[in-house]
């Protein structure tokens, strides 16, 4: 019997492992301090009210012969697709729900996504990058390259022309370093792909949280339903990160090698994946309501408030970073020409202050680390104001 040896390839530790366990070790060696968690991206504020009520009437439902239902359809039941459809086309994007497969969130369709193409592809990831891309397609066997994102482009890497790929990854808003593509950047990318018959893999689960002109999805790019997929989630829409939905998009017409991607996903779906349980699709639906839409606004806005917060305290310590805004995510360079580890140790045992080492996350991001917006405002205030005291000159 032989194991997959390309997992030999893998990071021994994945990042947020290291991280509990440098922070566990501090805490238990200092169970008197105070330590503020502002690392992992998971939400702290409920989903919405009215996605629990939805949530509680898809389960009374099932405890009702007439309108209990069993296996659910891999690609999501109509309803909820509509309700995506209907989502986009808020922001002026035109998607059919037919083209939508509800699924249990981004993190997994972007790494299963891989299962219905050939390992043989070149795939194109942007460094620094969310681990899930690099790691899956390190276990697939497949080439992977990389453009660079650094603080000259602000973080949003760019494709080299001399270069081919036939598989890109993009993320924008990104995670882990807040940066958000323009129109034309995308364009860019679009043009890149479609002249290297390429598919983007374009993942855009935080798109909810951008505020200005910037484009909330591949598909509002000319050309894009030609080379590209789309994968969104609630999990920071709607705090839906233990609830576990989301969705991804394919147009029917996008097809490579004389097969249809839209076909060949839903052949995986129906082999791999029993879809997602009714009451969470029901709160998926409800989230997209007027209702729904007004009450994740709140939680959104208050994220937002808190990332408005810490890069304003980043700005008067005049430290650089990207996101603060369009993101939860705020990507800062690390001061003194400290390393992103040495920087994590330093503010954990100077200001018990917990963020994301930047090397974690690619080549690229090292000397930088990433903070959340996602705490409570008191106890975002208390973390900067330690922060701005550790750090002051």
């Amino acid at each position: 019997m032989k194991i997959n040896r390309n997992f030999d390839n893998l990071v021994p530790s994945y990042l947020f492992a290291e991280i509990a366990k440098r922070t566990n070790a501090y805490i238990n060696a200092n169970p008197d301090k105070k330590v503020i968690k502002m690392g992992i991206g998971d939400v702290t504020l409920p989903i919405p009210r009215v996605a629990v009520e939805a949530l509680k009437s898809g389960a009374d439902e099932l405890g009702v012969k007439e309108t209990f239902k069993g296996y659910p359809e891999y690609e999501g039941y109509d309803f909820a697709r509509e309700a995506v459809a209907g989502y986009y086309k808020n922001f002026g994007v035109s998607v059919d729900a037919d083209e939508v497969f509800i699924s249990d969130g981004a993190k997994s369709d972007t790494g299963n996504i891989g299962d219905i193409f050939g390992a043989d592809n070149t795939v194109l990831i942007t460094d620094p990058v969310y681990p899930v891309y690099v790691d899956s397609n390190i276990m697939a066997g497949r080439k992977i390259i990389f453009a660079n994102g650094n603080r000259e482009n602000g973080f949003c890497a760019m494709p080299d022309e001399s270069v081919h790929a036939d598989i890109i990854y993009l993320c924008s808003p990104n995670n882990p370093t807040g940066a958000v593509y323009s129109a034309e950047q995308l364009k860019t990318w679009v043009d890149y792909a479609i002249k290297n018959d390429a598919i983007i893999l374009f993942d855009s689960a935080y798109e909810a949280f951008i505020t200005d002109d910037s484009p909330r999805s591949i598909f509002a790019i000319e050309g894009a339903r030609n080379c590209a997929i789309e994968f969104c989630s609630l999990s920071k829409t709607a705090g839906f990160t233990g609830t576990r939905c989301g969705y991804t998009v394919i147009p029917k017409e996008l097809e490579r090698d004389g097969h249809n991607i839209h076909d060949l996903w839903y052949r995986r779906q129906a082999t791999k994946f029993n879809g997602v349980s009714y009451p969470v699709q029901c709160a998926a639906a409800a989230v997209f309501s007027d209702e729904g839409l007004a009450q994740i606004k709140e939680n959104l806005s208050y994220y937002q408030e808190n990332a408005r917060i810490i890069a304003s305290v980043l700005d008067e310590l005049g430290i650089w970073y990207t996101g603060g805004k369009n993101s939860p995510y705020i990507w800062l360079e690390c001061p003194d020409g400290m390393g992103s580890w040495e920087f994590f140790d330093y503010l954990l045992n100077n200001a018990q202050v917990v963020g994301t080492p930047g090397e974690g996350f690619g080549s690229q991001g090292k000397g930088y680390l990433r903070l959340t917006s996602f705490n409570d405002r008191e106890n975002t205030i208390e973390a900067v104001e330690r922060i701005k005291k550790l750090l002051k000159k």
